[in-house]
C-alpha cells in the first residue's frame, strides 16, 4: 500500500535542490529563471506546471494561451471569498495586455516557483516600517528561507502583496515573447510593435495578430532579461472595477467547495473529539456502533475517533452514539477566569521588548501624578466559518489524493505524506473553494484525519466533515489576552511615555509546532504585538513587550491576528487619553499625527465622510478609530444607539489607503466583510471555558451579526501610489475601538473588556 520513505524524504530532491539554488540567485529581480528556462534541470518547467492541452501553449509557469486567444492564469493562492482569483489575474493581464474577458483561472500546482516569500519575514520581530540594517537582513533571510522551503500559503493579507511583482513580471515576459514571435512573422523589429487587448499590433502597417495565433511560436522564445514593466499611468485593467471571475460558478452552483466534492463509491466520516482541553482518547469499542445502518468502520484518528459510513448523517449519528473514555489530561479544571488571573500575576514579569524607543520607564518614574494605569482584556474567539471543517482523501496503492479547502497546500502535502508514510511527490492536493478561512484552514488537523480515514479503506474516497459543534469546540482559537498600560502625559494631556505589557500565548509558536514537531513556541512572535507596537502617533518614549504565557487551549491565526485585540487596546486607550485631556477624540488623534500625513489623511477622510463636526442625531453617538495592518491604513467612524437596552450600530464610515488598488470592488467588499466579522466579535464574540470545556458550540450561543442588525457601511478608497497593501484583514481591527468609543460618548461607560454584550446597558437609553 504505502511504501517507506527513504532517508531524504522531506528534503529537496536533487532537481528540486538545483531549482532553488538557481532561482535563488536571481530572486531579487523576481523568479525570472523559474518562469523562463525550460527543460528537465531548469529551475521550473512551465509546460509541466501549466499542463497545456493540444491547442494551448505555456509561456511560463503562470500563463498559457489557447489557439482561440483564451488566457489561462495559474493562481497559487486559495480563493476563500477575498477575490484573489480575480485580483492576481488582473495584475498579470495588465502587463500581458490581455483581453480580460478572455481570462480564466486555474489553481497553481505545488511548486517553489509559486512561493509566498513575505509571510515568513512578516513574523520576524521588526517593525513594518523599520528599514534598519538588521531589519533588512532579517527580511532577506526570511525570504531566503521561504524560497528554500517553498512556502505556498494564503494568509496575512499577503496574496496581492506577494504576487504583485512576480505576476507583473510573468505577464510582461509573456507579452515580450508574443511580440518577438509577431516580429518574426511580420519581418519587423519587436521594438516597433505594440500590444492591445490580446493582439500584437504593427502601427506602421496596421496589421494585427491575436495572441492565440502567436502562442505556440512564442513558447519557444528565450528571453535574457525581464522587460520593462508598465508605468501605473498606463494601467487600463488595474484600478478599474472588474466582475469577479468566480461569481458565475458560485451563482449557478457549479463552484466546488470542499464539502461539495463527490467521488465514485465514496464514503463519509464524522469525528468525535475529547470534550475537555488537553484530554485524549483512552478507549472505545467499535462493535458498539458497527451494526448501525451504513457504518463501515470505526477508527482512532489524530485527535479523536471517526466513524466511516455511507453518508455523513449516518456517520454523525453513529459517532454520537459511540461511548468513548478519555484521559482527562493535565488541566481538567481550566477556566477563562483562572486564565486571566494567571495573566494578571504574569504582569510582574518582564517580557520580550519589541519596541523600546527612548526611556519610557525613566519618564514614568518622574511623571508624578500624571500617570494613567489601565488594564484591558479580550476573550478567546472561534473562526466560525460558514463551511464546516472538511477534507476528502483517497489512497490508491502508493498514491494519495486530497480534495481540501486549505490555505496551505504545501503544508497539507507535507502532513499528508507524513501520515501515509509516502514521498511528497506521491501526494496530490486539489485545492477547492473555501467557505471562509480566516486562518483556520491553514491548520493540518483535518488533513491528518482525512488521511487516516483513507488509509482505513484504501481505494475508496472518504470525506471527513466536522459537525458545527465539533468545529466550534475544537477550533484553534484567537487567543485570550490581557494588556496593561502605564502612560504619562504632559500638562496639555499629550502622552510623554507609553509602556504596554501584553500577556498571552504565542500564536505563531503554537501553529508552527503543529506543522513541525521539532518547533518551539518560546521564541519572539511579532503577531503578539502587532497593533500594539509601532503606532503612528507621536509618543516620545515608548516600550511594548510581550510576556509569553502558555495556555492548554489550541490557539491559531484569526482574521488580522494580533491586530484584532491590540487595535482595540491601543485605540481605546488613545480615546481615554483624549477624554482625560478634555479633547475631541478625532482632534486629539490629528494632533498626534502631525508628522504622519498619510495616516492623518485617512483619519480626516473618514471624519469628513461622517460629517464628524456636525455630530450624531439625538439619541445616538459616534466613535472613531484608526489602524494600520498588513500594509493598509483604515479609519472608521461608527454611529450607535441603545435599543431595548442593547447597543445597536446603525452606520459605519470607512476610509482606506491600501496603496495601489487592483480591483476597487474587492476592496469595498473586503472592508464590508472585515467590518461585519470584527463587529460580530466586538458585540458578541467569546469562547469561555469552565472545568476545561468550551461553553459555546453553535450560533445560538456564539452570536454573529445578521441582516436584522447589519449596519449601513460606506467605504471610500483613497488614491495612492504606494505599493499595494492587504485588504482581507485590515477592515477588522478598527471596528471594536470605534464602537466602544461611540458607546462611551453615548453613555459615559468605558469598556475595557470585550465583548460589549458582557456589559449591563439596562440603565441607559430606551
Amino acid at each position: 500500500m504505502a511504501r517507506k520513505k527513504d532517508k531524504t524524504e522531506g528534503k529537496p530532491k536533487s532537481r528540486a535542490r538545483r531549482r532553488f539554488l538557481i532561482g535563488g540567485t536571481v530572486a531579487a529581480g523576481g523568479l525570472f529563471v523559474g518562469w523562463q528556462l525550460l527543460g528537465g534541470d531548469g529551475p521550473a518547467d512551465p509546460v509541466a506546471l501549466m499542463k497545456p492541452g493540444a491547442d494551448e501553449a505555456a509561456l511560463n509557469a503562470w500563463v498559457k494561451i489557447a489557439a482561440d486567444g483564451t488566457v489561462t492564469v495559474a493562481v497559487p493562492r486559495s480563493e476563500m471569498g477575498q477575490g484573489i482569483h480575480t485580483a492576481l489575474p488582473m495584475i498579470l493581464a495588465e502587463e500581458l495586455d490581455a483581453d480580460f474577458g478572455k481570462i480564466r483561472v486555474i489553481n497553481a500546482e505545488i511548486d517553489k516557483v509559486y512561493v509566498n516569500d513575505i509571510m515568513v519575514p512578516e513574523g520576524f520581530p521588526f517593525g513594518p516600517h523599520d528599514d534598519g540594517f538588521m531589519a533588512r537582513q532579517g527580511r532577506e533571510m526570511g525570504r531566503w528561507l521561504s524560497r528554500l522551503i517553498g512556502v505556498q500559503a494564503t494568509g496575512g493579507s499577503t496574496s496581492v502583496r506577494a504576487g504583485w511583482q512576480p505576476m507583473r513580471e510573468a505577464g510582461a515576459m509573456a507579452r515580450e515573447m508574443l511580440k518577438q514571435a509577431a516580429a518574426s512573422q511580420l519581418g519587423v523589429s519587436p521594438a516597433s510593435l505594440k500590444t492591445e487587448a490580446g493582439e500584437v499590433v504593427d502601427p506602421v502597417s496596421g496589421r494585427r495578430i491575436g495572441y492565440g495565433v502567436l502562442a505556440a511560436a512564442a513558447a519557444g522564445i528565450k528571453l535574457n532579461a525581464i522587460p520593462a514593466l508598465r508605468d501605473p499611468s498606463e494601467f487600463r485593467i488595474i484600478g478599474q472595477p472588474q466582475q469577479r471571475l468566480d461569481i458565475p460558478a458560485k451563482v449557478d452552483g457549479t463552484a466546488i467547495f470542499g464539502i461539495d466534492v463527490r467521488l465514485p463509491d465514496m464514503l463519509f466520516a464524522a469525528v468525535k473529539h475529547p470534550p475537555v482541553v488537553g484530554a485524549t482518547v483512552k478507549q472505545f469499542d467499535p462493535a458498539q456502533v458497527q451494526r448501525m445502518p451504513g457504518v463501515v468502520k470505526t477508527i482512532a484518528v489524530p485527535g479523536g475517533v471517526a466513524v466511516i459510513a455511507d453518508s455523513t448523517w449516518r456517520a454523525k449519528k453513529a459517532v454520537e452514539a459511540l461511548d468513548v473514555t478519555y484521559d482527562a489530561g493535565e488541566t481538567p479544571d481550566f477556566s477563562s477566569e483562572g486564565l486571566f488571573q494567571t495573566y494578571e500575576a504574569a504582569l510582574a514579569e518582564s517580557g520580550f521588548g519589541y519596541q523600546d524607543d527612548g526611556d519610557a520607564e525613566a519618564t514614568l518614574e518622574t511623571a508624578g501624578s500624571n500617570v494613567i494605569e489601565l488594564t484591558y482584556r479580550a476573550p478567546f474567539l472561534a473562526h466560525a466559518t460558514m463551511e464546516p471543517i472538511n477534507c476528502t482523501a483517497r489512497l490508491d496503492g502508493n498514491k494519495l489524493e486530497l480534495w481540501a479547502p486549505t490555505q496551505g497546500p504545501m503544508v497539507s502535502q507535507w502532513i499528508a505524506a507524513g501520515e501515509a508514510d509516502l514521498d511528497t511527490e506521491n501526494v496530490t492536493v486539489n485545492v477547492t473553494y473555501l467557505g471562509g478561512g480566516f486562518g483556520r484552514r491553514a491548520e493540518p488537523d483535518f488533513i491528518r484525519q482525512a488521511v487516516a480515514c483513507a488509509m482505513a479503506v484504501p481505494g475508496r474516497g472518504v470525506q471527513v466533515v466536522w459537525s458545527r459543534e465539533e468545529d466550534m469546540r475544537q477550533d484553534t482559537y484567537r487567543p485570550a489576552t490581557l494588556a496593561h498600560f502605564r502612560i504619562s502625559t504632559d500638562d496639555a494631556g499629550q502622552p510623554t511615555a507609553w509602556a504596554n505589557k501584553l500577556v498571552g500565548p504565542s500564536v505563531s509558536g503554537q501553529a508552527t509546532m503543529r506543522y513541525i514537531s521539532m518547533a518551539t513556541d518560546s521564541g519572539p512572535d511579532r503577531t503578539s504585538v502587532d497593533g500594539a507596537a509601532w503606532l503612528p502617533y507621536a509618543i516620545p518614549d515608548m516600550r511594548v513587550e510581550h510576556i509569553l504565557s502558555r495556555v492548554p487551549v489550541r490557539v491559531g491565526f484569526w482574521r488580522s491576528v494580533g491586530h484584532s485585540q491590540n487595535a482595540f487596546y491601543s485605540e481605546a486607550v488613545i480615546d481615554e487619553l483624549a477624554h482625560a485631556a478634555g479633547k475631541d477624540p478625532y482632534v486629539y488623534r490629528m494632533g498626534l499625527l502631525a508628522d504622519n500625513p498619510r495616516y492623518a489623511n485617512v483619519l480626516q477622510t473618514a471624519a469628513r465622510m461622517a460629517d464628524w463636526e456636525t455630530g450624531a442625531p439625538e439619541g445616538r453617538a459616534r466613535g472613531i478609530a484608526l489602524h494600520e495592518s498588513f500594509g493598509a491604513i483604515v479609519a472608521q467612524v461608527v454611529e450607535v444607539s441603545l435599543q431595548g437596552g442593547q447597543p445597536r450600530v446603525h452606520k459605519v464610515w470607512c476610509a482606506i489607503d491600501a496603496g495601489i488598488v487592483i480591483n476597487p470592488d474587492t476592496i469595498v467588499a473586503q472592508m464590508e466583510s472585515g467590518i461585519v466579522y470584527g463587529l460580530s466579535a466586538a458585540l458578541f464574540g467569546e469562547i469561555t471555558f469552565e472545568n476545561g470545556e468550551p461553553q459555546q458550540s453553535n450560533f445560538p450561543d456564539y452570536e454573529v451579526i445578521t441582516l436584522a442588525n447589519m449596519p449601513v457601511i460606506e467605504t471610500r478608497i483613497i488614491a495612492s501610489t504606494e505599493a499595494p497593501g492587504g485588504a482581507g484583514e485590515p477592515g477588522t481591527p478598527p471596528i471594536a475601538p470605534a464602537v466602544t468609543s461611540a458607546l462611551f460618548a453615548l453613555t459615559g461607560q468605558r469598556i475595557r473588556e470585550l465583548p460589549v454584550s458582557r456589559h449591563d446597558w439596562s440603565g441607559f437609553g430606551t
